[in-house]
Order: structure tokens, then C-alpha cells, then sequence
């Protein structure tokens, strides 16, 4: 996801998240992790959706 892609999430403008990163950088820190902890948990949720779509398939070649 691109700055911008994030910026327009929070509905503020890129400019504001580039001052944030300079100004207020414990601000930005914590909205980066925000964004990383959201896709970590996409990333657990298709791991999971692909081990379960697995065990069904093992199961209906028994």
C-alpha cells in the first residue's frame, strides 16, 4: 500500500502523513503498525482459508 493509498484511507493528504512522519513521528509510528498489523492479519486469515480449503480436499479423497 502506497502513502497516498494510506493518506486516503485516513482521509487526510499525503503531504499530512509526510509532516506526520517529520513532526510527529511517534504518531507515525503507531499508524505504520496499524497498517502492518491489518495485513498480518489478511495474510493469517488466507494462511487459514488455504489450510482449511487443504484438510477439505484431504478429506473428500479418503
Amino acid at each position: 500500500m502506497t502513502q497516498r493509498d494510506m493518506a486516503g484511507l485516513l482521509k487526510i493528504t499525503p503531504m499530512t502523513l509526510r509532516n506526520w512522519k517529520k513532526e510527529k513521528p511517534k504518531l507515525y509510528e503507531i499508524i505504520m503498525k496499524g497498517f502492518a498489523f491489518e495485513d498480518a492479519v489478511k495474510k493469517a486469515q488466507q494462511n487459514a482459508d488455504e489450510l482449511k480449503a487443504l484438510e477439505e480436499e484431504f478429506k473428500t479423497k479418503k
